[in-house]
């Protein structure tokens, strides 16, 4: 894959070769890092040779924050303390936030901001995604042999201006240098080689953890130009787990869930999902209650969540001024 040189303003064209940078992938439900090692795209991975991170942290008793797998060891046991999916939570108001469902934390209105209630005190979304920056910046740093001169890290092409400034501000807590926000429509066409492929109009559809993307990229003489964007910041994979959740309260005659059973049906829900990918159905316990679900089923659940993200392609195709005969290809990416 080539890789793209993009120098700042005033940065001399001379390669500096004993600088050291990564890009990171701050996701929804999981986060990356990677750089570039003896002239290869690499991902960095962790002792346990995993490079995936899942963006779980732990708010215990304790000095220090528990971040990625060993966090979410922590899920059942003490839910109201171990937070994931705060990607959801950056640069959101607390009315915005107190609508979403099967929320298990303890949330305070602070201004404009959102507090977690954690037994290590009050913490913003800013904060604990910082914890997940600096594990991932300890990681590269570990790998590569030095400190980090700067870190491109991407975001949904849909963030508003302050979902982009809370993610700077926690890189800056992180102690990151953030050299650019990357959309992950863009990163994603870069990282599926389009730069090396046909000129044309390619669409970029990436319905992630917790948000989608839809963008509408035009590549032509090695340049990617972005003809348009649209998305929405909370319509994700947790969105497709809470409809099998909703499902499971009312098969099950539950009134609602309390923290743990929250944090135990979040993960069958999960699994249900991904096991409805190759076969038509999908059962598991909870409290001894049995609970099973079809593919068809599921579908039927899911299919005003699919047409919404095809209204907004349509609307991206649209805001594009182009036909849909026009797009080369869809690369349809996720997690």
């Amino acid at each position: 894959m080539a890789l793209l040189q993009i120098s700042e303003p005033g940065q001399s064209s001379i390669p500096h070769h004993h600088n050291l940078a990564c890009g990171i992938d701050l996701g929804t439900t999981n986060s990356l890092v990677a750089s570039v090692i003896s002239g290869k795209t690499t991902l960095i991975k962790d002792d346990n040779n995993e490079a995936m991170m899942p963006s779980v942290v732990y708010c215990g008793q304790g000095k220090k924050l528990t971040v990625g797998c060993d966090a979410c060891h922590y899920a059942q046991t003490d839910p109201t303390n171990t937070i994931s999916s705060v990607k959801r939570f950056m640069g959101l108001g607390f009315k915005e936030v107190s609508e979403f469902k099967n929320c298990p934390y303890r949330l305070l209105e602070n201004g404009n901001n959102v507090l977690f209630q954690t037994a290590m005190g009050d913490l913003s979304a800013v904060e604990i995604s910082a914890s997940i920056l600096s594990t991932l910046k300890n990681r590269a740093e570990g790998a590569l042999g030095g400190d980090l001169m700067g870190t491109v890290i991407t975001v949904p092409a849909y963030f508003n201006d302050a979902q982009r400034q809370s993610t700077k501000d926690a890189a800056t807590l992180a102690g990151i240098k953030v050299l650019r926000l990357l959309n992950e429509p863009t990163a994603a066409a870069i990282a599926y080689g389009l730069e090396s492929g046909e000129e044309g109009i390619h669409a970029v559809y990436d319905l992630g953890g917790g948000t989608f993307d839809i963008s509408i990229l035009s590549f032509s003489k090695g340049i990617f130009q972005v003809l348009s964007t649209g998305g929405d910041s909370n319509l994700g994979g947790d969105d497709f787990d809470a409809l099998i959740i909703e499902d499971c309260r009312k098969a099950l005659d539950f009134e609602k869930f309390n923290a743990s059973q929250i944090q135990t049906i979040k993960k069958l829900a999960q699994i249900a999902k991904e096991t409805l990918t190759t076969n038509d159905k999908a059962e598991f316990y909870l409290d001894d209650q049995h609970y099973q679900i079809t593919n068809a089923h599921f579908e039927l659940l899911a299919e005003p969540l699919i047409k919404k993200t095809l209204l907004l392609a349509k609307g991206a195709v649209r805001d594009a001024g182009i036909e849909m005969s026009e797009i080369k290809d869809v690369i349809m990416v996720g997690g």
